[in-house]
């Protein structure tokens, strides 16, 4: 069994799930294939309007939901609820474009007539994490289901609650329960015809070894170390800094898409860090995720905090921010930090440090700034923060991210029309956007040549080299 405490409260037993053992998995997959050749059979109009039906069911428990969430994960109630509500709002864009996206192609010229088809894979396999279960959940699920797959969703064991709740909801997705080994025997099952995964490297490489060793086609998104640069000519507003600083610290920075390195211009490094300070003791606010105000809860585990306090400890100068409300030992409450000093090799700057501390890296030119931040084999995001849009948008094409956020980072700049994944080690495929929704289909062609229709000349004598 997986019995799941709440972070915030580790005497406090949130819930219980099973284990399911290879049968189980196996079971759930038969299940799954039973169930695909009906739904992809259905009209994409029904299949969205059972999607929709689902979403609705979801929506009308909301609040117990994210109260789940905030339980299970440690994260603010009030993120919970916007997690929701943006993962339902996914689901509807998705709703909106796959008519569209999903639709045949036909091409009838000259040449001859082209049919070009999207068709669902079958099974898909969706190996989803913790940090932000139902949305990171939906993104592989909603086009999947849309395309006419269907499913079987390995929530995290660190978050399993909230998502069998939403899975439950929605049509045709079975729900497996475990950690590596679970994971393992859905992903080299072989009904199992793509893989989606969201997580870390490591995992990330032993789920692409699996799905390979079947030869299935898989979609990664693993981490980032993923920079922000802000250009000489910044000219941020408490608001804005307030934006930067719920950028690395959201979710405690256990986001893989989070600000996790800030290049600064020197000779305004001073100006900055004051400001940045000032907008942390506005904003930030760690305790309990269910209390009023609080924008950050606990890490995830016992390990993430004892990870995240020996970063920190090492090297630089560590700057506490915000404040805090209540007793934080009864969790794993690690406080927020801005740490300067640091030389690029030190380890809270080389890693993927995935909580809540963040180094300050001063620079003196943008080819440098530029230089460093590309010093990684992580691609995941980046940012860049200017007064001139233009600006910022050609030093963007320089970076090697998947996605460059201008003027914003993290969540508040995701859009579900913006195709989203990374470059190098950061994984392969895309979520969101059109591109998205075409992870979930294959192409399958007709052809009638021009020469070969009814009336039609025959094979030219050009058709082949050499051809009297």
């Amino acid at each position: 069994m997986i019995v799941k405490e709440n972070p915030a409260r580790i005497t406090e037993r949130v819930g219980v799930v099973p284990v399911t053992d290879p049968a189980g998995v196996d079971a759930a997959v038969r299940r799954a294939e039973a169930a695909r050749r009906d739904w992809s059979a259905r009209p994409l109009t029904e299949r969205i309007a059972a999607l929709r039906d689902g979403a609705a069911a979801v929506a009308a428990r909301a609040e117990e939901l994210a109260v789940l969430l905030a339980r299970e994960s440690g994260k603010p109630l009030a993120d919970c609820r916007g997690e929701l509500g943006y993962a339902l709002a996914f689901l509807e864009w998705v709703c909106e474009r796959a008519p569209g996206v999903l639709a045949d192609r036909e091409l009838d010229d000259g040449a001859g007539r082209l049919v070009t088809r999207r068709r669902p894979y079958g099974v898909v396999a969706c190996v989803t994490p913790w940090n932000a279960p139902v949305i990171l959940a939906l993104t592989k699920l909603a086009p999947a289901l849309a395309a006419g797959n269907t499913a079987v969703v390995k929530p995290s064991p660190l978050a399993p609650l909230t998502v069998g709740q939403v899975a439950a909801a929605l049509p045709h997705i079975e729900v497996v329960h475990g950690g590596a080994a679970t994971g393992q025997a859905l992903v080299t099952h072989p009904l199992v015809r793509k893989v989606a995964f969201t997580g870390g490297g490591a995992a990330g490489r032993e789920i692409a070894a699996a799905a390979g060793s079947m030869l299935t086609p898989a979609v990664l998104e693993l981490g980032g170390n993923d920079p922000a640069l802000l250009l000489p000519d910044f000219a941020l507003t408490p608001d804005d800094y307030e934006r930067l600083v719920m950028a690395s610290f959201a979710t405690s920075g256990q986001v893989c898409m989070a600000a996790k390195r800030l290049y600064v211009p020197r000779r305004r490094a001073g100006e900055f860090t004051a400001a940045y300070v000032a907008a942390a003791e506005r904003i930030l606010l760690v305790g309990d995720p269910l209390t009023p105000g609080v924008t950050m809860g606990p890490v995830i585990s016992a390990e993430a905090a004892a990870r995240i306090r020996a970063l920190t400890g090492r090297q630089g100068t560590a700057v506490p921010l915000g404040r805090a409300t209540g007793d934080l030992s009864a969790g794993y409450f690690v406080t927020p930090t801005l740490v300067t000093g640091l030389a690029d090799d030190a380890p809270l700057v080389a890693r993927e440090q995935f909580g809540p501390a963040v180094p300050l890296l001063p620079y003196d030119t943008e080819d440098e700034a530029v230089a460093r931040a590309n010093a990684s084999d992580l691609g995941l995001a980046a940012s860049v923060w200017s007064a001139d849009e233009e600006r910022a948008f050609v030093l963007a094409g320089r970076l090697e991210a998947g996605f460059v956020f201008v003027n914003t980072h993290n969540r508040t700049g995701m859009s579900p029309r913006a195709p989203f994944g990374g470059v190098k080690r950061s994984g392969y495929g895309r979520e969101y956007g059109e591109e998205g929704l075409l992870e979930y289909v294959q192409t399958t062609v007709a052809h009638a040549p021009a020469a070969f229709r009814p009336g039609g000349p025959g094979m030219p004598a050009t058709a082949y080299p050499g051809r009297a």
